[in-house]
């Protein structure tokens, strides 16, 4: 553990592949950067791999004042216990005050073990982060400028807001897809700070020949319009109905978990608190009822349409446009306006 420190920056842990960057680490510099200017302190990016220089430009465009940058051939690709040792070693030589990651497989994998070292808390798939004050009920004791961190608890069936007043760094995950992605500024410049790698094979728990990755079948988050199917679509035959209408409209098919486990299709369309969350221009939820953890994941659609026969689903609370129908009849029709005004 490290002592606190007030004055700490607010990290983001910059996630590559192949010396390109996730996107989630840029959403994270959009909340990063709101929550240092509101501590008025300096938002920083760290960056770890081997030839990936050429991404801290990119960085500083998305609002990092600093770039603390570590190449080694050994960080080429992500191993747990390499990462880890190279973040612990600059949060205890710079003594950051939050340090975010996002809440992918590699941020899921590395904020623990980092967390676990310092002796500090962590906070997993928050939702928001914020700043804001605590105080201790028994001893009246306050602590000012603390990071709040929001996440949907006990099944989405409540949103928990969770501290650590005494654990420093401050430490979270933050999901994909719920951070707006920064507007870039090609003026904006970072202070490029490159730290030393002290390793060695011994560090390697297991050396990789070679990486590869299996492309997502659907990219939801670029997706400007989706129609996503539910329980309700009722069996995987009735969900090419979903397809068709997607086609039509050259949108993305999306799902909920429920859908998802029936077999209805597969994993990469699941869209909500345990899936991806989505930002559409327009959403179209049919047989979807709107359970919290799904909402969770597509509320923030500009436009919702929902299909559903149950005229009190939960879905209509949000939707901007109900049908209450059923959808076997009400696609059908919907298809057949779309090709005739076509």
């Amino acid at each position: 553990m490290i002592e606190v420190n007030k004055q700490g920056e607010v990290w983001i842990f910059a996630e590559q592949h192949n010396g390109t960057l996730e996107e989630v680490s840029l959403e994270l510099l959009s909340k990063g950067r709101e929550l240092a200017d509101t501590l008025k302190v300096s938002l920083a990016a760290v960056l770890l791999g081997s030839q990936v220089g050429g991404e801290s430009e990119r960085l500083g465009h998305f609002g990092a004042d600093k770039v603390y940058l570590v190449e080694h051939p050994l960080l080429e690709h992500y191993q747990t216990n390499t990462y880890a040792k190279i973040i612990c070693e600059l949060i205890e030589k710079h003594k950051p005050q939050i340090v975010l990651y996002g809440a992918s497989p590699c941020g899921r994998d590395l904020a623990p073990r980092v967390a676990s070292a310092m002796k500090a808390g962590l906070t997993a798939d928050c939702t928001d982060l914020q700043i804001g004050n605590h105080e201790i009920k028994k001893t009246g004791q306050v602590f000012e400028n603390l990071l709040l961190q929001i996440r949907p608890a006990f099944g989405g069936n409540i949103i928990a807001t969770i501290i650590n007043y005494d654990r420093w760094p401050q430490m979270a995950t933050v999901r994909e897809g719920v951070m707006p992605m920064p507007t870039p500024n090609v003026n904006k410049k970072a202070q490029l700070i490159q730290e030393p790698a002290h390793l060695s094979l011994e560090d390697l728990a297991i050396e990789i020949l070679a990486e590869h990755r299996q492309q997502r079948k659907v990219n939801l988050k670029a997706s400007r319009v989706i129609v996503a199917g539910g329980a309700g679509v009722g069996s995987k035959e009735n969900f090419k109905l979903i397809w068709d209408l997607a086609h039509c409209l050259g949108a993305a098919p999306g799902a909920t978990r429920a859908a998802v486990d029936l077999g209805f299709i597969d994993r990469d369309h699941q869209i909500g608190q345990t899936g991806t969350t989505v930002r559409p221009i327009l959403y179209i939820a049919a047989g979807i009822s709107g359970a919290i953890q799904h909402q969770a994941g597509m509320s923030e659609s500009q436009k919702i349409i929902a299909i559903n026969n149950d005229p009190d689903a939960p879905i209509f609370n949000i939707a901007h446009y109900k049908i209450v129908g059923d959808l076997t009849q009400v696609i059908p029709m919907m298809i057949k306006a779309i090709k005739e005004k076509v």
